[in-house]
């Protein structure tokens, strides 16, 4: 994952960073959406870096439109890569860069994810009122993930929603 986050990052004209590269690659690699701190706790061990670098570098990561952030309930941003390419397999593949799509929290484990677009999501962008110019709509479904739903049956919790 660390040649795509080189390249990624050299595509954006931007100098390479080993914590730029760092930072993107876990983000790469990474199943569901990583708060501040999970990113920096992934990351401490391989690179000297401090919180306030790896703030930077997302910030960063999101301005170039290399990842994306969302708030969850709990008001912490999260942070995932947002994939220009279609590579079927690893996590985020099915988004592209900058398209509109939807994320999902789950309330037992807190875990954000990234999901498709549902139905209706642009068509609340292309219906703002005359003069406005929207450039995003954030939209997250809440309820418990596949894991958690399985847990929960295995703890004889038949609940659809938690």
């Amino acid at each position: 994952m660390e040649d795509l986050a080189r390249e990624a990052i050299r595509a954006q004209g931007a100098r390479v960073t080993a914590t730029r590269v760092h930072v993107l690659a876990t983000l790469m690699e990474a199943a569901s959406a990583l708060s501040h701190q999970e990113l920096f706790d992934r990351i401490g061990s391989s690179v000297s870096v401090d919180r306030v670098t790896v703030y930077r570098v997302l910030e960063w990561l999101v301005q170039t439109g290399l990842a994306h952030r969302i708030a969850g309930e709990d008001r912490v941003w999260r942070f995932s890569v947002a994939r220009p390419g279609d590579d079927a397999g690893t996590p985020h593949a099915h988004h592209h860069h900058g398209e509109l799509h939807g994320h999902f929290q789950c309330d037992v484990c807190r875990r954000m994810f990234c999901i498709d677009a549902p139905v209706g999501i642009q068509q609340n962008l292309d219906r703002l009122p005359d003069g406005f110019e929207g450039r995003d709509v954030e939209m997250v479904v809440r309820g418990r993930c596949p894991a958690c739903v399985q847990a929960g049956r295995e703890a004889g919790d038949e609940r659809k929603t938690h």
